[in-house]
């Protein structure tokens, strides 16, 4: 499955929120799935671990991205405009609507446990429900 990881998977495990055990479950499944992240997503991630001063673990973020193998996503200048148009139509935030025409452009999954991408058309899942899809 291709799937485009929402920065709070990422935030859950780096911060040891509730549900880190269950976005660490979804990453060791790199031989089954395809994971994207967005470069909105690292950098929403690099802005708060410099602020709390965890720079070390920004830079193991990074390693642990490219040892995985997971792609970055950028859109392109053009495709910025349209971001204020599906804010509005689905009542997205910036970010999500950043993930959202991401996820759209390449036809990705989107995992998140932000419930706001599920007014979209594109719905979202989180990694339970992923990690309950039978393997190949």
């Amino acid at each position: 499955m291709r799937l485009l990881l929402d920065t709070n998977i990422f935030l859950e495990i780096l911060l040891g929120q509730e549900r880190a055990e269950e976005a660490k479950a979804l990453l060791s499944r790199t031989g089954q799935h395809e994971f994207f992240v967005t470069d909105y997503a690292v950098h929403s991630v690099g802005v708060l671990l410099f602020r709390q001063g965890l720079v070390e673990t920004f830079r193991q973020f990074v390693s642990d991205l490219i040892r995985a193998g997971v792609t970055m996503l950028s859109l392109r200048v053009e495709e910025l405009e349209a971001l204020a148009e599906i804010a509005q139509q689905f009542r997205l935030d910036f970010d999500d609507a950043y993930q959202y025409m991401a996820a759209k452009n390449d036809v990705l999954e989107i995992v998140s446990f932000d419930a706001d991408f599920d007014r979209t058309d594109r719905g979202r899942k989180t990694p339970s429900q992923i990690l309950s899809f039978p393997t190949p």
